[in-house]
Protein backbone atom coordinates (compact mmCIF):
# COMPACT_ATOMS: atom_id res chain seq x y z
CA UNK A 1 0.00 0.00 0.00
CA UNK A 2 1.02 3.62 -0.59
CA UNK A 3 0.16 6.09 2.18
CA UNK A 4 -0.89 9.72 1.69
CA UNK A 5 -1.80 11.51 4.92
CA UNK A 6 -4.60 9.52 6.56
CA UNK A 7 -5.40 7.56 3.37
CA UNK A 8 -3.49 4.55 2.04
CA UNK A 9 -3.66 3.38 -1.56
CA UNK A 10 -4.64 -0.26 -2.05
CA UNK A 11 -2.12 -2.27 -4.06
CA UNK A 12 -2.75 -5.86 -2.86
CA UNK A 13 -6.12 -7.62 -2.69
CA UNK A 14 -7.25 -8.16 0.89
CA UNK A 15 -8.97 -11.43 -0.09
CA UNK A 16 -6.52 -13.31 -2.34
CA UNK A 17 -3.30 -11.28 -2.35
CA UNK A 18 -3.58 -10.51 -6.07
CA UNK A 19 -2.30 -7.29 -7.64
CA UNK A 20 -4.02 -7.31 -11.03
CA UNK A 21 -6.66 -4.59 -10.66
CA UNK A 22 -9.28 -3.41 -13.12
CA UNK A 23 -10.09 0.31 -12.65
CA UNK A 24 -13.87 0.73 -12.36
CA UNK A 25 -14.89 4.29 -11.46
CA UNK A 26 -13.45 7.29 -9.61
CA UNK A 27 -15.41 10.08 -7.95
CA UNK A 28 -12.34 12.20 -7.20
CA UNK A 29 -11.47 13.55 -3.76
CA UNK A 30 -14.56 13.60 -1.52
CA UNK A 31 -15.14 14.31 2.18
CA UNK A 32 -16.06 11.48 4.52
CA UNK A 33 -19.74 10.68 4.04
CA UNK A 34 -20.58 10.87 7.75
CA UNK A 35 -18.46 13.94 8.57
CA UNK A 36 -21.32 16.40 9.16
CA UNK A 37 -20.15 19.93 9.87
CA UNK A 38 -21.24 22.85 11.98
CA UNK A 39 -22.38 25.80 9.83
CA UNK A 40 -19.44 28.08 9.04
CA UNK A 41 -18.42 30.99 6.87
CA UNK A 42 -15.66 28.86 5.36
CA UNK A 43 -15.13 25.14 4.81
CA UNK A 44 -11.68 25.43 3.24
CA UNK A 45 -10.14 23.10 5.84
CA UNK A 46 -12.61 20.26 5.22
CA UNK A 47 -10.59 17.04 4.70
CA UNK A 48 -11.08 15.13 1.45
CA UNK A 49 -9.82 11.72 0.42
CA UNK A 50 -9.71 9.84 -2.91
CA UNK A 51 -12.87 7.80 -3.55
CA UNK A 52 -12.99 5.24 -6.32
CA UNK A 53 -13.34 1.51 -6.86
CA UNK A 54 -11.21 -1.16 -8.49
CA UNK A 55 -11.83 -4.86 -9.09
CA UNK A 56 -9.40 -7.73 -8.46
CA UNK A 57 -9.21 -9.83 -11.59
CA UNK A 58 -8.20 -12.92 -9.56
CA UNK A 59 -11.05 -13.19 -7.02
CA UNK A 60 -13.31 -10.33 -8.23
CA UNK A 61 -13.33 -8.42 -4.99
CA UNK A 62 -14.48 -4.86 -5.60
CA UNK A 63 -12.42 -2.58 -3.38
CA UNK A 64 -11.98 1.10 -2.73
CA UNK A 65 -8.80 2.50 -4.19
CA UNK A 66 -7.80 4.02 -0.82
CA UNK A 67 -8.29 3.14 2.85
CA UNK A 68 -8.81 5.95 5.36
CA UNK A 69 -7.32 5.40 8.82
CA UNK A 70 -10.03 3.65 10.90
CA UNK A 71 -9.12 5.81 13.89
CA UNK A 72 -10.32 8.78 11.81
CA UNK A 73 -13.49 6.98 10.70
CA UNK A 74 -14.73 5.14 13.76
CA UNK A 75 -13.54 6.30 17.16
CA UNK A 76 -16.37 8.85 17.21
CA UNK A 77 -19.07 7.59 14.89
CA UNK A 78 -22.35 9.33 13.99
CA UNK A 79 -24.19 6.38 12.46
CA UNK A 80 -26.65 4.55 14.69
CA UNK A 81 -28.68 1.51 13.70
CA UNK A 82 -32.07 2.50 12.33
CA UNK A 83 -35.09 1.78 14.52
CA UNK A 84 -37.43 1.85 11.52
CA UNK A 85 -40.16 -0.75 11.27
CA UNK A 86 -38.36 -2.39 8.35
CA UNK A 87 -35.06 -2.76 10.23
CA UNK A 88 -36.75 -3.98 13.40
CA UNK A 89 -38.45 -6.73 11.42
CA UNK A 90 -35.20 -7.51 9.62
CA UNK A 91 -33.25 -7.95 12.84
CA UNK A 92 -35.94 -10.25 14.18
CA UNK A 93 -35.69 -12.23 10.94
CA UNK A 94 -31.94 -12.65 11.51
CA UNK A 95 -32.65 -14.10 14.97
CA UNK A 96 -35.21 -16.52 13.50
CA UNK A 97 -32.87 -17.73 10.73
CA UNK A 98 -30.07 -18.35 13.22
CA UNK A 99 -32.42 -20.23 15.54
CA UNK A 100 -34.38 -22.27 13.00
CA UNK A 101 -31.45 -23.35 10.82
CA UNK A 102 -28.53 -23.48 13.23
CA UNK A 103 -29.91 -23.97 16.72
CA UNK A 104 -28.88 -20.55 18.05
CA UNK A 105 -31.56 -20.55 20.73
CA UNK A 106 -32.02 -19.79 24.43
CA UNK A 107 -28.80 -20.35 26.35
CA UNK A 108 -26.53 -19.89 23.31
CA UNK A 109 -23.77 -17.28 23.32
CA UNK A 110 -23.66 -14.71 20.48
CA UNK A 111 -20.91 -12.16 19.85
CA UNK A 112 -21.51 -9.30 17.43
CA UNK A 113 -18.63 -7.43 15.81
CA UNK A 114 -19.49 -3.79 15.10
CA UNK A 115 -22.56 -4.05 17.31
CA UNK A 116 -23.34 -0.32 17.25
CA UNK A 117 -26.10 0.60 19.73
CA UNK A 118 -26.94 -3.04 20.35
CA UNK A 119 -30.26 -3.23 18.51
CA UNK A 120 -29.50 -6.59 16.91
CA UNK A 121 -28.22 -8.04 20.17
CA UNK A 122 -31.34 -6.82 21.99
CA UNK A 123 -33.34 -8.94 19.54
CA UNK A 124 -31.21 -11.97 20.46
CA UNK A 125 -31.60 -11.20 24.16
CA UNK A 126 -35.39 -11.33 23.83
CA UNK A 127 -34.96 -14.95 22.69
CA UNK A 128 -33.05 -15.78 25.88
CA UNK A 129 -29.64 -15.67 24.20
CA UNK A 130 -26.52 -14.45 26.00
CA UNK A 131 -24.79 -11.67 24.08
CA UNK A 132 -21.65 -9.58 23.87
CA UNK A 133 -20.98 -6.64 21.55
CA UNK A 134 -17.63 -5.38 20.27
CA UNK A 135 -17.46 -1.90 18.74
CA UNK A 136 -14.65 0.69 18.52
CA UNK A 137 -16.86 3.81 18.66
CA UNK A 138 -16.67 5.04 22.24
CA UNK A 139 -19.78 7.21 21.97
CA UNK A 140 -21.83 4.35 20.52
CA UNK A 141 -20.64 1.85 23.15
CA UNK A 142 -21.99 4.06 25.92
CA UNK A 143 -25.41 4.07 24.26
CA UNK A 144 -25.39 0.26 23.97
CA UNK A 145 -24.40 -0.18 27.59
CA UNK A 146 -27.22 2.09 28.75
CA UNK A 147 -29.58 -0.18 26.80
CA UNK A 148 -28.38 -3.21 28.72
CA UNK A 149 -26.08 -4.65 26.04
CA UNK A 150 -22.62 -5.50 27.36
CA UNK A 151 -20.19 -4.08 24.79
CA UNK A 152 -16.40 -3.92 24.58
CA UNK A 153 -14.99 -0.63 23.18
CA UNK A 154 -12.43 -2.10 20.79
CA UNK A 155 -11.61 -3.12 17.23
CA UNK A 156 -11.92 -6.87 16.69
CA UNK A 157 -8.61 -8.72 16.33
CA UNK A 158 -6.95 -12.07 17.10
CA UNK A 159 -5.99 -10.61 20.49
CA UNK A 160 -9.55 -9.48 21.18
CA UNK A 161 -10.84 -12.92 20.20
CA UNK A 162 -8.47 -14.67 22.63
CA UNK A 163 -9.45 -12.35 25.47
CA UNK A 164 -13.18 -12.82 24.85
CA UNK A 165 -12.91 -16.60 24.59
CA UNK A 166 -10.95 -16.82 27.84
CA UNK A 167 -13.40 -14.62 29.77
CA UNK A 168 -16.76 -15.54 28.22
CA UNK A 169 -16.26 -18.89 26.48
CA UNK A 170 -16.55 -19.91 22.82
CA UNK A 171 -19.57 -18.38 21.05
CA UNK A 172 -22.12 -20.39 19.12
CA UNK A 173 -22.44 -17.49 16.67
CA UNK A 174 -20.17 -14.60 15.74
CA UNK A 175 -22.11 -12.00 13.77
CA UNK A 176 -21.02 -9.03 11.71
CA UNK A 177 -23.95 -7.10 10.23
CA UNK A 178 -22.85 -4.49 7.70
CA UNK A 179 -19.45 -4.14 9.31
CA UNK A 180 -17.34 -6.73 7.48
CA UNK A 181 -17.24 -4.58 4.35
CA UNK A 182 -15.78 -1.76 6.49
CA UNK A 183 -12.70 -3.72 7.58
CA UNK A 184 -9.34 -3.65 5.78
CA UNK A 185 -7.65 -6.54 7.57
CA UNK A 186 -10.42 -9.05 6.94
CA UNK A 187 -7.89 -11.90 7.02
CA UNK A 188 -7.03 -10.93 10.59
CA UNK A 189 -10.71 -10.86 11.51
CA UNK A 190 -11.36 -14.29 10.00
CA UNK A 191 -8.33 -15.71 11.82
CA UNK A 192 -9.66 -14.26 15.06
CA UNK A 193 -13.10 -15.70 14.37
CA UNK A 194 -11.71 -19.18 13.64
CA UNK A 195 -9.67 -19.20 16.85
CA UNK A 196 -12.69 -18.15 18.89
CA UNK A 197 -15.54 -20.24 17.47
CA UNK A 198 -17.14 -23.18 19.18
CA UNK A 199 -16.43 -26.34 17.06
CA UNK A 200 -20.07 -26.31 15.96
CA UNK A 201 -20.20 -22.53 15.85
CA UNK A 202 -20.85 -20.24 12.90
CA UNK A 203 -19.56 -16.95 11.58
CA UNK A 204 -22.36 -14.93 9.95
CA UNK A 205 -21.79 -11.75 8.00
CA UNK A 206 -24.33 -9.49 6.36
CA UNK A 207 -23.01 -7.37 3.51
CA UNK A 208 -24.44 -5.48 0.53
CA UNK A 209 -24.58 -7.88 -2.41
CA UNK A 210 -22.39 -6.74 -5.27
CA UNK A 211 -24.75 -8.26 -7.85
CA UNK A 212 -27.62 -6.09 -6.59
CA UNK A 213 -25.33 -3.07 -6.49
CA UNK A 214 -24.26 -3.54 -10.11
CA UNK A 215 -27.72 -4.48 -11.42
CA UNK A 216 -29.47 -1.55 -9.74
CA UNK A 217 -26.71 1.01 -10.35
CA UNK A 218 -26.33 1.69 -6.63
CA UNK A 219 -23.16 3.73 -7.03
CA UNK A 220 -23.98 5.81 -3.96
CA UNK A 221 -23.31 2.81 -1.69
CA UNK A 222 -19.65 3.54 -2.43
CA UNK A 223 -18.11 5.70 0.30
CA UNK A 224 -14.97 5.71 2.42
CA UNK A 225 -16.34 3.36 5.10
CA UNK A 226 -17.30 0.65 2.59
CA UNK A 227 -13.92 -0.79 1.66
CA UNK A 228 -15.17 -4.01 0.01
CA UNK A 229 -18.09 -5.12 -2.18
CA UNK A 230 -18.61 -8.87 -2.08
CA UNK A 231 -20.06 -11.69 -4.10
CA UNK A 232 -20.55 -15.17 -2.63
CA UNK A 233 -17.73 -16.57 -4.77
CA UNK A 234 -15.28 -13.98 -3.46
CA UNK A 235 -16.26 -14.73 0.13
CA UNK A 236 -15.86 -18.46 -0.53
CA UNK A 237 -12.28 -17.79 -1.66
CA UNK A 238 -11.58 -15.77 1.49
CA UNK A 239 -13.00 -18.32 3.90
CA UNK A 240 -11.31 -21.28 2.22
CA UNK A 241 -7.94 -19.55 2.67
CA UNK A 242 -8.58 -19.46 6.43
CA UNK A 243 -10.01 -22.88 7.20
CA UNK A 244 -13.70 -22.00 6.92
CA UNK A 245 -16.42 -22.88 4.42
CA UNK A 246 -19.68 -21.20 3.46
CA UNK A 247 -22.61 -23.39 4.49
CA UNK A 248 -25.61 -21.16 3.79
CA UNK A 249 -26.62 -17.83 2.24
CA UNK A 250 -29.83 -15.84 2.57
CA UNK A 251 -30.63 -12.99 0.18
CA UNK A 252 -32.25 -10.03 1.91
CA UNK A 253 -33.88 -6.80 0.66
CA UNK A 254 -32.29 -4.39 3.17
CA UNK A 255 -29.85 -1.65 2.12
CA UNK A 256 -30.55 -2.08 -1.57
CA UNK A 257 -30.01 -5.86 -1.52
CA UNK A 258 -27.83 -7.78 0.93
CA UNK A 259 -26.67 -11.30 1.66
CA UNK A 260 -26.43 -13.02 5.04
CA UNK A 261 -23.59 -15.54 4.69
CA UNK A 262 -22.95 -18.33 7.21
CA UNK A 263 -19.54 -19.98 7.45
CA UNK A 264 -18.39 -22.84 9.67
CA UNK A 265 -15.10 -24.61 10.25
CA UNK A 266 -13.94 -26.40 7.09
CA UNK A 267 -13.79 -29.71 8.97
CA UNK A 268 -16.95 -28.97 10.94
CA UNK A 269 -20.27 -30.80 10.96
CA UNK A 270 -22.35 -28.29 8.98
CA UNK A 271 -23.33 -29.40 5.46
CA UNK A 272 -23.30 -26.85 2.65
CA UNK A 273 -26.77 -26.03 1.34
CA UNK A 274 -27.35 -26.03 -2.46
CA UNK A 275 -28.09 -22.28 -2.47
CA UNK A 276 -24.36 -21.57 -2.09
CA UNK A 277 -23.32 -23.09 -5.42
CA UNK A 278 -26.50 -21.79 -7.07
CA UNK A 279 -25.56 -18.21 -6.19
CA UNK A 280 -21.94 -18.66 -7.27
CA UNK A 281 -23.14 -20.06 -10.60
CA UNK A 282 -25.55 -17.13 -10.92
CA UNK A 283 -22.67 -14.70 -10.35
CA UNK A 284 -20.72 -16.28 -13.19
CA UNK A 285 -23.79 -16.09 -15.44
CA UNK A 286 -24.23 -12.42 -14.51
CA UNK A 287 -20.63 -11.75 -15.51
CA UNK A 288 -18.85 -10.98 -12.23
CA UNK A 289 -15.74 -12.56 -13.75
CA UNK A 290 -15.77 -10.28 -16.82
CA UNK A 291 -14.29 -6.78 -17.16
CA UNK A 292 -17.25 -5.64 -19.25
CA UNK A 293 -19.66 -5.90 -16.32
CA UNK A 294 -17.72 -3.28 -14.38
CA UNK A 295 -17.17 -1.10 -17.43
CA UNK A 296 -20.96 -1.02 -17.88
CA UNK A 297 -21.43 0.00 -14.24
CA UNK A 298 -19.18 3.02 -14.81
CA UNK A 299 -21.12 3.95 -17.96
CA UNK A 300 -24.40 3.62 -16.05
CA UNK A 301 -23.14 5.97 -13.35
CA UNK A 302 -22.23 8.60 -15.93
CA UNK A 303 -25.68 8.29 -17.49
CA UNK A 304 -27.52 8.53 -14.15
CA UNK A 305 -25.46 11.56 -13.17
CA UNK A 306 -26.37 13.36 -16.39
CA UNK A 307 -30.07 12.45 -16.15
CA UNK A 308 -30.44 13.32 -12.47
CA UNK A 309 -28.68 16.67 -12.73
CA UNK A 310 -30.73 17.58 -15.82
CA UNK A 311 -33.99 16.61 -14.10
CA UNK A 312 -33.31 18.54 -10.90
CA UNK A 313 -31.97 21.66 -12.60
CA UNK A 314 -34.85 21.65 -15.05
CA UNK A 315 -37.33 21.58 -12.16
CA UNK A 316 -35.44 24.34 -10.37
CA UNK A 317 -35.53 26.45 -13.51
CA UNK A 318 -39.32 26.03 -13.45
CA UNK A 319 -39.40 27.42 -9.92
CA UNK A 320 -39.88 24.11 -8.09
CA UNK A 321 -38.57 23.71 -4.56
CA UNK A 322 -36.51 20.55 -4.09
CA UNK A 323 -35.38 19.14 -0.75
CA UNK A 324 -33.41 16.04 0.20
CA UNK A 325 -35.32 13.34 2.07
CA UNK A 326 -32.91 11.91 4.61
CA UNK A 327 -29.22 12.68 5.04
CA UNK A 328 -27.63 9.20 4.84
CA UNK A 329 -24.00 8.53 4.01
CA UNK A 330 -25.01 7.23 0.58
CA UNK A 331 -26.80 10.51 -0.09
CA UNK A 332 -23.58 12.41 0.40
CA UNK A 333 -21.82 10.25 -2.18
CA UNK A 334 -24.69 10.81 -4.59
CA UNK A 335 -24.71 14.59 -4.17
CA UNK A 336 -20.95 15.07 -4.26
CA UNK A 337 -20.33 12.61 -7.10
CA UNK A 338 -23.07 14.21 -9.20
CA UNK A 339 -22.00 17.78 -8.44
CA UNK A 340 -25.32 18.73 -6.84
CA UNK A 341 -25.32 21.41 -4.14
CA UNK A 342 -27.06 24.33 -2.47
CA UNK A 343 -28.29 25.71 -5.78
CA UNK A 344 -30.13 22.43 -6.35
CA UNK A 345 -31.40 21.35 -2.90
CA UNK A 346 -32.47 23.96 -0.35
CA UNK A 347 -31.96 21.63 2.62
CA UNK A 348 -32.28 18.00 3.72
CA UNK A 349 -34.81 16.69 6.21
CA UNK A 350 -33.57 13.95 8.56
CA UNK A 351 -34.83 12.38 11.79
CA UNK A 352 -31.33 11.87 13.27
CA UNK A 353 -30.87 14.47 16.01
CA UNK A 354 -27.09 14.44 15.66
CA UNK A 355 -27.35 15.65 12.06
CA UNK A 356 -29.97 18.34 12.59
CA UNK A 357 -28.57 21.88 12.57
CA UNK A 358 -25.42 20.74 10.79
CA UNK A 359 -24.52 20.82 7.10
CA UNK A 360 -23.74 17.96 4.75
CA UNK A 361 -20.08 17.22 3.99
CA UNK A 362 -18.88 18.66 0.72
CA UNK A 363 -22.13 20.26 -0.41
CA UNK A 364 -22.79 22.11 2.87
CA UNK A 365 -26.55 21.74 2.44
CA UNK A 366 -28.23 22.35 5.82
CA UNK A 367 -30.03 19.53 7.67
CA UNK A 368 -33.37 20.22 9.32
CA UNK A 369 -35.67 18.17 11.52
CA UNK A 370 -38.86 16.96 9.77
CA UNK A 371 -40.91 18.88 12.35
CA UNK A 372 -39.39 22.10 11.02
CA UNK A 373 -40.49 21.46 7.44
CA UNK A 374 -43.87 22.76 6.33
CA UNK A 375 -45.66 20.74 3.65
CA UNK A 376 -45.99 23.75 1.37
CA UNK A 377 -42.22 24.36 1.47
CA UNK A 378 -41.54 21.36 -0.73
CA UNK A 379 -42.57 20.46 -4.27
CA UNK A 380 -40.17 17.53 -4.72
CA UNK A 381 -38.18 15.36 -2.34
CA UNK A 382 -34.99 13.80 -3.70
CA UNK A 383 -35.14 10.46 -1.90
CA UNK A 384 -31.57 10.09 -0.67
CA UNK A 385 -32.61 7.37 1.79
CA UNK A 386 -33.97 5.29 -1.10
CA UNK A 387 -33.23 2.01 0.70
CA UNK A 388 -36.29 2.82 2.86
CA UNK A 389 -38.41 3.95 -0.08
CA UNK A 390 -41.35 1.61 0.50
CA UNK A 391 -41.66 2.64 4.14
CA UNK A 392 -41.14 6.34 3.37
CA UNK A 393 -43.68 6.51 0.55
CA UNK A 394 -46.24 4.84 2.79
CA UNK A 395 -45.47 7.31 5.59
CA UNK A 396 -45.69 10.36 3.29
CA UNK A 397 -49.11 9.72 1.78
CA UNK A 398 -50.32 13.13 2.97
CA UNK A 399 -47.47 14.87 1.12
CA UNK A 400 -48.25 12.93 -2.05
CA UNK A 401 -51.98 13.57 -1.67
CA UNK A 402 -51.35 17.33 -1.57
CA UNK A 403 -49.44 17.22 -4.84
CA UNK A 404 -45.91 16.50 -3.67
CA UNK A 405 -43.56 14.23 -5.59
CA UNK A 406 -40.51 12.09 -4.92
CA UNK A 407 -37.45 11.75 -7.15
CA UNK A 408 -35.89 8.28 -6.99
CA UNK A 409 -32.24 8.20 -8.13
CA UNK A 410 -31.91 4.54 -9.12
CA UNK A 411 -31.81 2.22 -11.00
CA UNK A 412 -32.48 5.22 -13.25
CA UNK A 413 -33.84 8.61 -12.15
CA UNK A 414 -37.64 8.62 -11.95
CA UNK A 415 -40.45 10.63 -10.37
CA UNK A 416 -43.13 9.14 -8.12
CA UNK A 417 -46.19 11.16 -9.21
CA UNK A 418 -48.40 13.03 -6.80
CA UNK A 419 -51.79 11.71 -5.85
CA UNK A 420 -53.51 15.09 -6.07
Amino acid sequence: MTSTGNATQVTTCRVCGGQDWQPVVSFGDLPLADSFLEPSDSYDAEPRYPLGVICCRSCRLMSLTHVVDPEVLYRTYPYTTSDSEMMTKHMQRVVEICGDRFGVTAGSFVVEIGSNTGSQLKAFQKAGIRTLGIDPALNIVEVARRRGVETLPDFFSVETAASVKEKYGAPRLILGRHVFAHIDDISGVVEGVRSMLDPDGLFAIEVPYVVDMLQRNEFDTIYHEHLSYFGVGTLATLFERHGLKIVDVERLPVHGGSILVFAGLADGTWATRPIVEELIAGERAFGLDKDGTYEQFALNFASIKEELVSLIRGLRADGKRIVGYGAPAKGNTLLNACGLGLDDLEFCSDTTEFKQGKVLPGTHIPVRAPSEVAVDEVDYYLLLAWNYSEEILKKEQAFLAKGGRFILPNPTPSVVPSQA
